[in-house]
């Protein structure tokens, strides 16, 4: 027994650790990068307070929601514009590492191919949390509460994150698709302004035109929505908060595949 320790010592991790461990590499990279350009994250942080501040205090008054308190029906949908624009960071940084043929040097190193857009998605991840935690700040000021509970809360932010999360993957695959940065820029963002301004986000779907309400009662966007508000207020969830989760899941199997495979075969450009 005591002759084989050695050998077992000296055995290389499983894939499946390896493969974590390089995605946990990647993130910290990743990571670390963000104190190198502050003012991206400041920027990205900025836009959704101003919209909290016209929603709230422009707007309010000249929209009622039944059963809600126009801020605690507001927030909920502000948090997951902002985490789901977050996940823009993803195509842009891919493309950037994409142009600069950085992506070419990692594929020589003996790394996970697919640790590489794990690790990024993860790090933008991380960044959107701590943008949610500022945005949730400035809510509690405007009069945003956890009237559900805190458990309630926790696992409404929770199916926020898992729906940005799932987002990234989507960004990943754009920002390995496009030609520059610049295209990666407004590829990411012009699909998602529909998808939030439609939906159940800002306004009660009920009072858009027909068929825009058709489109937002079967948008994503708004069962991710409602779930979220849903769970802070208190209300009942039923079983949206179910239907987001396997959204967020499906969303995550599908792109993620696709992703990986496109990264395998992109090119420096």
């Amino acid at each position: 027994m005591t002759d084989l320790a050695p050998e077992l010592a000296s055995e290389p991790p499983s894939g499946v650790v390896w493969a974590i461990r390089d995605s946990l590499n990647e993130a910290t990279r990743h990571l670390r990068a963000v104190p190198r350009s502050p003012e991206t994250l400041v920027f990205a942080t900025l836009q959704p307070i101003m919209f909290v501040l016209l929603f709230r205090y422009v707007y309010d008054g000249t929209i009622e929601i039944p059963g809600f308190r126009y801020e605690q029906y507001l927030l909920p949908g502000i948090f997951a514009q902002t985490i789901v624009f977050g996940s823009a960071f993803t195509s842009v940084g891919l493309a950037e590492d994409l142009s600069k043929g950085f992506i070419d040097r990692l594929r020589s190193l003996p790394i996970s191919q697919a640790a590489v857009l794990v690790g990024r998605t993860f790090s933008d991840l991380a960044r959107n949390l701590v943008t949610f935690a500022v945005m949730l700040i400035v809510g509690f000021l405007v009069g945003f509460r956890f009237e559900g509970g805190v458990v309630n809360a926790v696992l409404a932010t929770l199916l926020l994150l898992a729906f940005s999360y799932s987002f990234s993957w989507i960004q990943a695959l754009i920002g390995l698709s496009v030609r520059s940065v610049e295209a990666a820029n407004s590829a990411g963002f012009i699909w998602m302004f529909p998808l939030t301004f439609v939906s159940s986000a800002f306004v009660d779907p009920s009072r858009m035109p027909s068929g825009l309400r058709w489109v937002a009662d079967r948008n994503p966007f708004t069962l991710v929505t409602n779930a979220a508000r849903a769970l802070y207020a208190g209300h009942p969830v039923g079983s949206m908060a179910w239907q987001a989760a396997l959204w967020a899941l499906g969303i995550t199997a599908v792109f993620s595949t696709l992703a990986i495979r496109k990264f395998s075969r992109a090119a420096s450009r």
